[in-house]
């Protein structure tokens, strides 16, 4: 295909894209900035659009603050600011953004390089989180902050009321806090093996202290496979040693 058969085709996209977002955009070219992933321009060097990574860059940005906002709306009153910032983090990882992307049809309407096409490129988290961060940026620059807020909060509507959970969800911040004040030592993961199709990897991991093995992970990113052996390794030491809580209560008589 060549640029103006891309061009026909974008405009189907562009109506499909308009419907799924309930806008009607201004400037078309930032869309279509917005759904061409770099792998696309290995394939047409000559595309004179470019890619979305910078808009994926001020996406990342303008999501963080109306994450905030509605954070502090709903929540600034019963927690403080790290547990806040530890729920906007839960709230706006990889996975979470790329189910909303999958959720919305934003896989089929992404421009890929054949080979990416053919790994099913669409379906990677990676590529799927970073193009909604580049629509948010589209939809910002073409629309506006107001309505770019309505957007965000009507996609995150049903993740919202869940947002403590990321305050429970950071094992391997729990693990260390644990290691070092029982041991003195941090720990220390690594992956043992990957299996599975590039598209749909699976990451094994190990977390140790020091030389002692303490327990083994598995997860569909390298972060969510060394969460789920922090969980793990967590689980084995309190049933051995107690809670952390208790451990430093007996320090302290």
């Amino acid at each position: 295909m060549g640029e103006k058969d891309y061009l026909t085709a974008f405009q189907k996209h562009l109506l499909e894209l308009s419907r799924i977002l309930g806008l009607r955009p201004k400037n078309e070219i930032l869309y279509l900035q917005a759904l061409t992933h770099r792998s696309f321009l290995g394939d047409h060097p000559d595309w004179p659009y470019g890619d979305n990574e910078r808009l994926e860059f001020l996406g990342d940005a303008v999501l963080s603050a109306v994450i905030s906002h509605l954070l502090f709306e709903r929540y600034a009153r019963e927690f403080r600011e790290g547990e806040l910032t530890k729920m906007r983090a839960w709230l706006v990882n990889e996975e979470r953004l790329a189910k909303i992307a999958e959720r919305i049809g934003l896989a089929e309407l992404v421009l890929l390089s054949e080979g990416e096409r053919r790994c099913e490129g669409y379906r990677k988290h990676s590529i799927l989180a970073g193009t909604l961060e580049a629509v948010f940026a589209a939809v910002y620059l073409d629309q506006g902050y107001e309505r770019l807020f309505v957007l965000i909060k009507k996609f995150f509507s049903r993740l919202l009321p869940h947002a403590p959970r990321g305050l429970l969800s950071d094992h391997k911040t729990v693990l260390q806090e644990y290691t070092q004040a029982l041991f003195k030592q941090t720990p220390v993961y690594e992956i043992i093996k990957e299996t599975g199709p590039e598209h749909a990897k699976t990451f094994w991991v190990v977390v140790k202290l020091g030389k002692d093995k303490l327990a083994q992970g598995r997860g569909r990113s390298k972060k969510a496979a060394e969460q789920d052996a922090a969980q793990k390794a967590l689980k084995i030491l309190e049933e051995k040693y107690g809670k952390l809580e208790g451990q430093r209560r007996k320090k302290a008589k």
